[in-house]
């Protein structure tokens, strides 16, 4: 392992590399070393403006995948994001090939991820007062729910557009504490429909995972995603994989409505994050 300093942040890789690209086009103030995707992340000031870099092409520390595969898994993502552009998620503003790599350039959003779990892993995101999970958790319901609105009116744009969502937990979600605004990031596993498990376990969280993203084979698609919406319903409302009505922090209406969505036998769920959503507004009307 090394570490690396640009413009005094400093880092840690596997093996050096070649970054004098970076330091050419802005200063860096920030940097996310720690994710497994084989992505390393920084905060840029470019002429004046903050922006976001997503860069594949080094072994990072923690990464499951050869940089080659990281660079092919990247250059995939952006289609998504032009075709799934939408005001809850973080804004690509271009891409572009390195020497040794592939970069996304994004806006700058100030928001910290609800799984930090580099700083703090398990029982400190759940505990700890600076945790951004546990500070979330306290907010009142209303900002919650609006988040929540936020992640669902995403999602049945994902819908629309014959995509489903892959890989989507409580690392995907920003949340800027100052101004109370939520974006939605890492949509790079998404796919068009029709989609089969291709994997056996699938790649996300197993705590937002529907059975059929473990099972080989099995159809991918809107009543997963209506599970995965209602996962997330008991992360941000109640005691997530306790999904008891004790543990729930929201009327009982809303709670009928995300423990349906998050039913095992699959047939028994909303047939679709559409129809999920308007559920969750009819329940919403209630109070």
């Amino acid at each position: 392992m090394i570490k690396k300093s640009i413009n005094g942040v400093t880092f840690v890789l596997k093996e050096e590399h070649d970054f004098s690209w970076l330091e050419k086009i802005g200063k860096i103030f920030s940097v996310f070393d720690q994710q497994d995707s084989g992505n390393i992340s920084f905060g840029i000031e470019i002429k004046g403006e903050r922006r976001f870099i997503k860069y594949a092409g080094a072994k990072t520390v923690n990464s499951a995948l050869s940089p080659e595969k990281a660079i092919r898994n990247l250059k995939k993502s952006v289609p998504l994001y032009i075709d799934l552009k939408h005001k809850n998620l973080v804004n690509l503003l271009g891409y572009f090939e390195t020497d040794n790599g592939f970069t996304l350039l994004f806006d700058w959003f100030d928001g910290e991820t609800l799984h930090n779990h580099w700083v703090f892993p398990p029982p400190y995101k759940y505990e700890h007062p600076d945790s951004p999970y546990y500070k979330f958790k306290q907010l009142p319901l209303e900002y919650r729910l609006d988040s929540l609105k936020k992640i669902f009116e995403f999602h049945t744009h994902v819908e629309k557009n014959d995509y489903i969502a892959i890989d989507f937990y409580d690392g995907s979600i920003l949340y800027d504490f100052q101004n109370n605004q939520t974006r939605i990031c890492d949509i790079d596993l998404y796919h068009k429909k029709p989609y089969k498990n291709k994997m056996g376990r699938m790649w996300g969280s197993s705590r937002f995972m529907s059975p059929e993203e473990f099972d080989l084979h099995a159809e991918i698609d809107g009543r997963t995603n209506v599970f995965n919406m209602g996962a997330i319903a008991f992360s941000l409302l109640g005691g997530e994989l306790d999904r008891s009505y004790e543990k729930w922090g929201a009327t009982i209406a809303l709670y009928k409505v995300a423990r349906r969505a998050v039913e095992i036998d699959r047939g028994k769920r909303y047939s679709s994050v559409q129809e999920f959503y308007d559920e969750w507004k009819s329940a919403m009307e209630q109070g």
